[in-house]
């Protein structure tokens, strides 16, 4: 018997029995929340932010959820940056949570021209371990056998190496994450440090794939556009038929950042055994939420880990056509959402953010487990007349076209543009299969009817035309290179406005060149 793995999963069971204790005694989420935000409070009383929103005055009074409320203004990263976080950069400490910040997270800036700065401290790593460890406590239910938790763990993200600027470290959140690594995970943790620092993801990439062999990875943790190249990369160099040949014990994988719906097909040939798909919500601001539940497609809140939450009704009355919050937008507790309804995102945490726009849209699909589903970012939606379109329903269609037709589309993106008097959408898929583009955007189309009402309507009143353009997979890739965000956290938007809009039809005006004299 495996003496290692049968101490690790002994321990994994021990460590869970509280949190099921906590879930027997019913505590409404909105009481754990509460208590959550009282705390942040306290801590944070004699902060600058603290003292001129008048915290120590918040807590005295009764209904103090309401009265943090009442007194703190809603901020977006620009507000939050510009009248607060900019002085923490600076060195001072006690800006907006006690002490001196030493990390800043470098976010993958998919919805921005540029990265943004988000403090993180040292109450908010423990947090993220916490609630790491808390997801790795769920693997108990799958019921492996003891092997496996003795099991490497490969997890990729940005480069591990991070710059010293003065007075706090700089970096990718996974650099940051890995550089806080509990002394006892070092050994199952993979690629290692040496090859977590490398900075060029291809050269990160060479050194995985060469690497891969010497490993029994039981775990893999990464954005799937990126993983997906690793693996076949590493199935195309050992000369083998699934990823299975090089790593027999691959059992979960651990994924984040977009929708998994449209790489499932692709996921499932590189798989010889079944390996159990568990979805996470990491960012830069917290650990938000992970899946639980076998078979779920939804994640639970983690409500009491240093956040506090509260939900803007995604809508006309709250946000504008470009999805900039309004002054006059209210925020709804946990205890006042509904199922079915789309909120965007606001955090109070344990990093000192406050009444923060995280810039992501969910939606509850059970209350009472205080479980939710990524549907967009309030920012990467499509509605330029009032069709709504979400991120969501993207790529729910995008899989329906990839199962009806038999392909794999591993990236796409749309815009929404002026056509004559009216408006059109200009669709992009990356796929490396043969499609007919006039079938794919009637079936696409079709779809989108099917699964947005808003869309339905629109289609026959001011979106008077559909355009859908095949490219290679490559070209996706080539254009995040250029950018500057290869591998890691980063992510292909998923809609393009305005400049990014321009400058990926020039891009693709170059590689259209290049493209016909390939085919020549």
């Amino acid at each position: 018997m495996p003496i290692l793995g049968s101490i690790i999963k002994k321990a994994y069971e021990l460590r869970s029995i509280p949190i099921e204790s906590k879930k027997k005694k019913q505590i409404s989420p909105y009481h754990v929340q509460a208590k959550q935000l009282k705390k942040l409070l306290k801590k944070a009383q004699f902060t600058a932010f603290g003292e001129y929103y008048n915290y120590d005055e918040i807590l005295r009074n009764f209904d103090f959820v309401k009265r943090f409320q009442d007194t703190v203004p809603i901020y977006d990263y620009n507000s939050m940056f510009r009248k607060w976080w900019y002085r923490a950069l600076n060195g001072e400490a006690f800006v907006s949570w006690p002490g001196r910040i030493k990390y800043f997270a470098l976010t993958s800036g998919t919805s921005e021209a540029s990265s943004k700065q988000i403090p993180v401290t040292v109450d908010m790593v423990r947090a993220i371990r916490k609630a790491s460890l808390r997801q790795l406590l769920s693997t108990i239910k799958y019921d492996f056998p003891i092997e496996f938790y003795e099991k490497g763990f490969l997890m990729i993200g940005g480069s591990t190496h991070l710059q010293f600027n003065g007075t706090y470290y700089e970096g990718d959140l996974s650099g940051i994450s890995a550089d806080n690594l509990p002394f006892w995970f070092q050994h199952f943790y993979k690629p290692g440090k040496r090859i977590s620092k490398e900075r060029d993801w291809s050269n990160k990439l060479e050194e995985i794939i060469k690497k891969a062999k010497e490993w029994d990875i039981g775990v893999i943790v990464g954005v799937p556009a990126w993983i997906q190249i690793i693996l076949e990369k590493i199935i195309d160099y050992y000369k083998v038929d699934t990823i299975h040949d090089i790593w027999p014990n691959l059992s979960v994988y651990v994924h984040s950042g977009v929708s998994f719906g449209p790489y499932v097909k692709s996921f499932q040939k590189l798989f010889a055994k079944r390996v159990i798909y568990q979805e996470s919500y990491l960012a830069s601001e917290g650990y938000i939420a992970y899946q639980n539940e076998i078979d779920s497609n939804s994640m639970a809140l983690v409500l009491d880990n240093g956040l506090f939450f509260e939900f803007v009704p995604f809508n006309d009355e709250n946000f504008d056509d470009e999805g900039n919050i309004l002054k006059s937008a209210r925020a709804l507790t946990i205890k006042e959402v509904e199922e079915g309804t789309e909120y965007a995102l606001l955090l109070s945490t344990c990093s000192g953010a406050w009444r923060y726009l995280i810039g992501d849209v969910i939606k509850f699909t059970s209350k009472k487990k205080s479980e939710i589903i990524i549907t967009g970012r309030t920012k990467h939606f499509l509605s330029i007349c009032g069709e709504h379109l979400s991120m969501d329903n993207m790529a729910r269609a995008i899989e329906m076209l990839e199962n009806e037709l038999n392909i794999e589309v591993r990236e796409f993106t749309v815009s929404g543009i002026k056509h004559n008097s009216l408006f059109a959408h200009k669709w992009y898929l990356g796929s490396d299969d043969n499609i007919d583009p006039e079938i794919a955007k009637e079936k696409l189309d079709g779809y989108l009817k099917i699964l947005n009402d808003d869309y339905r309507v629109e289609r026959i009143e001011a979106i008077k035309e559909i355009f859908l353009e095949i490219l290679p997979t490559r070209v996706f890739a080539d254009w995040m290179k250029m950018k500057g965000k290869e591998g890691g956290a980063n992510k292909f938007p998923r809609v393009l406005k305005n400049k990014q809009y321009h400058e990926w039809e020039a891009y693709l005006e170059r590689q259209r060149v290049v493209l016909e004299k390939e085919q020549t």
